[in-house]
């Protein structure tokens, strides 16, 4: 036996939407009812475990086989799925089957090494992230069933229905179907392999996911709580100001505040900012509550009660390859990619008030109990005891590989002396010294905004987009600080428009183009960008179109912001964007993998979060991390850190 394709159907009390595989699996009432199965892409096999047949001791066997490859569409699920199965059964997960404590101890899910993902695999193809999707994209003859959703409803939510009659036959058959969508998909996609070292990085984000990270319960308890009185007395003096029913409500607002000689046509936070600045004090109150109201949003530590499992731990919080377009991670369930920022001088005391639940003193000493408790958010996440976090991340890592892709020197020699960007950028945009907080210093925050918004092609939009007008620049200096960041940075500029002529000579020519170490192949029906690293972005049936200047564009297939399969239109600067951003993920999985010895608990963006002893150097976690990989020689890396208990922005 070489290979196993797999396909569970389960039950759980538990709500996989909101908690996730990891909690799932762990109720009480958890079931594997079906176990689907193909054995070197022979015929299906369903074994009906839920009406007592059992799985083939071979197949158990190989469940913990290192030398046999299990596959499965989100194989994170199956993996996770049979853990909790062969514990019950009293198998073993022991990777190394030596039986030694520490293998068995740590060993609470099969090992990821010997498991494939099929829907990595299609993302890797630039394809949906669903098997239903895919399998309409590529026009599989097997399909996913559609009466897969109200099945699932009726036999694995509560109340589990019993599993008899034509219904549980049909369950079968959709078991049955979705082990053949599956192998159908790998045969379609075989000639497009993935590299092994992207299956070496899922192993790697698949054991980041077992380990997990720590929360601190009593803190995320209490925020609840406080964030509930907090709501109450808000809304009760926001009904005594205006007398509304529910001053929540949008249009009761908005109606209230036309009778009072204010029209708004939005209440969102940059409208009732605006609206602040020339209010009256009554309405000022008002809207003052209406924006900590508006603040009090304890969703993320709602996510963090559904998620977390028994040890205390939230797990399943990356989904590799989540942005299809670069290769990058996306956060699941309790989302660590947009945490607000913490701003807050004492901000392990007003912790220790949040977890003693010392409601009255947050309201006697804060002005906004809602603002504290979102900027304690990060705090939630804990070390172990004995241990401590280490918080590193890259210094302006798409800056820096940008420069080093369009050979932009100056800007080389600015990140390889350890210079400022912003400060370096204004001083060419304005010829003159700028130093921050020093001579010229005001002009680095329109290096900033410059740096922040042109890179990838963008214009005055972009500048606004960035906050220039909130920052006090006025209209009329967008456009030349454009043009300004453009002049001062040639190559970035050649850059752009060399790949977008590489880009459309390879589908006019359904050849291969090389620029500046980056090949652009044409394969099929497919366009792939082959990175440095050898990795590749895929462009599903590219072709060239006209964009709405009249001039031509490039076009491909690939899921729209609307998450519909849809033709997409790009250009150079957007491509470079993709490049750029892939890259820079590239550099982010080789210094977890030098780091891999480490316990990794998370990653943000281009930040690592590592549970390590005392004793461990920041300094050299800081230093191995900004080791350049073999394939990008000559480009300049920085780490800088920090050490915590809880997590927090330095």
């Amino acid at each position: 036996m070489e290979s196993l394709s797999i396909d569970l159907e389960t039950r759980s009390s538990v709500d996989i939407g909101k908690s996730g595989v990891y909690r799932y699996a762990e109720a009480e009432d958890f079931a594997i009812l079906l176990f689907g199965y193909s054995v070197d892409g022979g015929a299906v096999q369903v074994i009906d475990i839920a009406n007592g047949e059992q799985i083939p001791q071979e197949i158990l066997d190989a469940l913990t086989d290192e030398s046999v490859i299990k596959w499965a569409f989100n194989a994170n699920f199956e993996r996770v799925c049979l853990s909790r199965y062969l514990s019950d059964l009293g198998i073993a997960l022991d990777p190394f089957h030596d039986n030694h404590p520490l293998s068995t101890e740590c060993a609470r899910f099969l090992s990821p090494h010997s498991w494939r993902c099929t829907m990595v695999w299609s993302a890797y193809m630039g394809l949906p992230l669903s098997l239903a999707g895919v399998g309409r994209v590529l026009g599989l003859e097997e399909q996913k069933m559609n009466e897969g959703k109200a099945l699932i409803r009726y036999f694995s939510t509560p109340p589990f229905h019993e599993p008899t009659g034509a219904k549980w036959d049909l369950f079968k058959s959709y078991n049955r179907r979705d082990v053949e969508v599956e192998m159908a998909i790998q045969k379609r996609l075989s000639k497009y392999p993935v590299p092994q070292s992207v299956w070496e990085e899922y192993v790697l984000d698949q054991e980041i996911n077992d380990r997990g990270i720590r929360l601190d319960m009593p803190l995320v308890e209490n925020a609840v709580q406080i964030d509930v009185r907090t709501k109450e007395k808000l809304t009760d003096r926001l009904k005594t100001l205006t007398s509304l029913e529910n001053p929540n409500s949008v249009t009761q607002m908005k109606a209230w505040l036309k009778e009072q000689g204010v029209e708004t046509e939005s209440l969102d936070k940059k409208s009732v900012t605006a609206l602040l600045a020339n209010v009256p004090d009554p309405l000022k109150e008002v809207l003052e509550l209406r924006q900590q109201l508006a603040k009090s949003s304890v969703k993320k530590y709602q996510a963090m009660q559904n998620t977390v499992c028994s040890d205390g731990r939230a797990r399943g919080m990356f989904q590799f390859y989540g942005a299809n377009r670069t290769g990058r991670f996306s956060g699941r369930h309790i989302q660590l990619q947009n945490l607000p920022q913490n701003h807050l001088a004492d901000l392990e005391y007003a912790r220790s008030l949040v977890r003693q639940g010392s409601f009255a003193a947050l309201e006697l000493l804060y002005e906004s109990v809602p603002d504290v408790l979102s900027q304690l958010i990060r705090t939630a996440f804990i070390s172990k005891e004995g241990r401590k976090f280490i918080v590193a991340d890259f210094s302006a890592i798409e800056a820096r590989v940008l420069s080093w892709l369009a050979k932009e020197r100056w800007r080389m020699d600015v990140f390889a002396n350890d210079g400022d960007i912003y400060c370096a950028t204004a001083g060419r945009m304005f010829h003159c010294n700028v130093v921050k907080h020093g001579e010229n210093g005001h002009l680095r925050q329109y290096g900033k905004l410059a740096e922040l918004s042109s890179g990838y092609g963008g214009s005055v939009g972009a500048l606004k987009a960035f906050g220039a007008l909130e920052s006090g620049m006025k209209e009329e200096e967008l456009n030349p600080l454009v043009d300004a960041w453009r002049a001062a940075n040639p190559n970035i500029v050649d850059f752009w428009w060399a790949v977008d002529r590489a880009t459309k000579d390879c589908i006019k020519e359904r050849s291969t183009k090389v620029t500046h170490g980056i090949r652009f192949i044409y394969q099929g029906s497919m366009m792939f960008i082959e990175l440095p690293c050898g990795r590749r972005l895929a462009y599903v049936k590219p072709r060239i179109g006209e964009n709405q200047f009249g001039g031509e564009s490039v076009t491909y297939m690939g899921l729209n912001l609307s998450k519909k399969w849809a033709r997409i239109e790009s250009y150079g600067p957007k491509l470079v964007e993709n490049v750029t951003q892939a890259i820079s993920r590239d550099i982010l999985c080789y210094a977890m993998q030098t780091l891999r010895t480490m316990d990794i608990v998370a990653h943000v963006h281009d930040e690592l979060i590592i549970e390590c002893d005392e004793r461990v150097s920041l300094s050299a976690i800081c230093e191995q991390m900004a080791r350049t990989p073999p394939w990008a020689d000559g480009l300049p890396l920085r780490a800088d850190g920090f050490e915590c208990q809880f997590y927090q922005k330095d």
